[in-house]
């Protein structure tokens, strides 16, 4: 499958690092307790597919407002299921620094995408 940044088209900066923390992530969903595989992990791979999915529809969109606070919620809601995924002991610190770094930085570049949306 083509990464965003080798389909040719030019694509959003924010597209390609969601996709980059997706691939990251489920290498440290595999490491989640068998338990938790159909429970929390399929929540958190839920919400990164939600994700994907409404930055992709807010590049479409002429009127993006409300699909990009839509993304905003996804976006806390997932930092929260990382940090919860932490706690729990279920991926290791150096795995959580990475990927809420991944989360952290797609937060900030949504902040930027707001507001030039609002000018």
């Amino acid at each position: 499958m083509d990464t965003p940044e080798r389909t040719g088209n030019k694509e959003l900066l924010i597209l390609t690092k969601a996709y980059e923390m997706v691939k990251y992530a489920y290498g440290a969903l595999a490491q989640f307790p068998k338990s938790e595989k159909y429970a929390l992990a399929a929540d958190i791979k839920r919400c990164m597919s939600e994700l994907l999915r409404l930055i992709i529809t807010a590049n479409k969109k002429f009127y993006k407002k409300t699909t990009l606070q839509d993304l905003d919620i996804e976006i806390m809601v997932l930092r929260h299921y990382v940090r919860l995924s932490f706690d729990l002991g279920f991926i290791p610190q150096k795995k959580y620094e990475i990927w809420s770094g991944y989360v952290v930085e797609i937060g900030k570049m949504l902040g930027g995408w707001i507001k030039s949306a609002k000018q």
